[in-house]
């Protein structure tokens, strides 16, 4: 049945190109993919719709023009579009992941500073992915959206942690913390929408917030105002940067 639908849907875009059939291996053979090649396609298309209308202004129909393909093959490969949706935001979600595999050398203000980097990376990269990530995020917190996008926000905070050196926080850190990645996904968006400051403007800007919220946060936890003094002496001890 499987193989019927997606064969149907070939045939289909063969004899569309030229109104008759033609033969085999001619016309849209580049068409001719795997199965993961042909959902990855799909998924692609679907960020790219979803990272510039809301998800309930795109249909299967806008998501299979978009890729080449027919409604169909949409419907066989995700069932609908909330699944569709599901899976393309689920696959940025893995991309963002795997390039915040923590760094392992320099200080903890270094590390923090190359995975902002790293962050900023996906941003530029994959900005399709990433407005459709955030998109999911505060308008739908429950279901399998919200697990999606609050998996990644705990993945990050389990990262910036790491950098420094945390194991366990306390609640006023996780808050400041917590808060400062909500700047930084506000930040992203900004950027991609303005892109009127460069990129190590951005980050640097970013960093200095960190420091400036830890530095208040201190007041309230005597843990994070030792933090503050040894990620504020890392700064100084950089000095200024171009």
């Amino acid at each position: 049945m499987a193989d019927r639908a997606v064969a149907g849907e070939q045939a289909g875009s063969r004899q569309g190109a030229s109104g008759r059939g033609r033969p085999a291996g001619a016309g849209r053979a580049r068409r001719r993919l795997s199965v993961d090649e042909r959902r990855d396609e799909l998924i692609e298309a679907a960020l790219e719709l979803f990272s510039t209308r809301p998800p309930e202004d795109i249909s299967i129909d806008d998501v299979a023009a978009a890729a080449g393909a027919s409604r169909a093959l949409v419907y066989h490969y995700f069932g609908g579009k909330y699944e569709l949706y599901i899976a393309a935001l689920g696959s940025a979600a893995k991309q963002l992941s795997v390039l915040l595999e923590p760094p392992t050398e320099g200080s903890p203000l270094e590390r923090l500073k190359v995975s902002l980097e790293r962050y900023f990376d996906f941003v530029e990269s994959h900005a399709a992915g990433y407005t459709a990530l955030l998109r999911g995020g505060p308008a739908d917190r429950s279901g399998e959206v919200g697990e999606i996008v609050e998996g990644i926000r705990e993945l990050l905070l389990g990262r910036i942690l790491q950098a420094l050196e945390i194991e366990v926080p306390p609640p006023v850190l996780r808050i400041t913390l917590r808060s400062w990645m909500a700047s930084v996904e506000t930040a992203g968006l900004d950027w991609l929408e303005n892109a009127d400051v460069t990129r190590p403007q951005l980050e640097r800007l970013l960093v200095d917030q960190l420091i400036v919220l830890l530095h208040v946060a201190g007041n309230h936890e005597p843990r994070i105002a030792k933090l503050f003094n040894r990620l504020a002496q890392e700064e100084m001890t950089a000095g200024p940067r171009a």
